[in-house]
């Protein structure tokens, strides 16, 4: 099984699975089952393409292989959106972009998140696609960090 961990301007891509009944309502990253004759970046593509409507360009595995059911286990790759907007097309009812911070504000399947947390420190340090996302000032400054009279 492959996953994909998909970076955009400093976000990670979420999707919260509608299927099978046991796993609806948890989150994941997307992904399937690596084919016959297909390396673990091919089915990426092809299942990015089928779930998501996407085209993605995976860039590097992520550290770590984790068990599924017995026989499968998952890997993940970090992978950069190249075009289309994301839509829940197959098994999967919402998406979501988090931001670093957001990493915790759903609910992850157990096998999905050593390669988030990993995933989210990449994004964090700035090296995902495009580095980290520009972040706005916080509240009671302006920018250069002087706080407003």
């Amino acid at each position: 099984m492959v996953g994909g961990a998909v970076l955009d301007r400093g976000r990670l891509l979420a999707a919260r699975r509608s299927a099978p009944p046991a796993l609806a309502g948890r989150w994941e990253l997307p992904g399937g089952k690596v084919e016959d004759g297909e390396s673990p970046e091919q089915a990426l593509v092809r299942e990015l393409r089928e779930e998501l409507g996407v085209e993605a360009e995976p860039l590097e595995p992520i550290a770590g292989e984790w068990a599924l059911r017995p026989g499968f286990v998952l890997r993940v790759w970090a992978a950069k959106l190249v075009s289309g907007e994301p839509r829940p097309l197959q098994d999967h009812d919402e998406l979501r972009w988090l931001e670093p911070d957001e990493e915790l504000s759903v609910d992850w399947l157990d096998q999905d998140r050593p390669a988030v947390a990993e995933a989210m420190r990449r994004l964090r340090e700035g090296e995902g696609p495009g580095g980290a996302a520009p972040r706005p000032p916080s509240r009671g400054t302006v920018p250069g960090g002087r706080t407003p009279l």
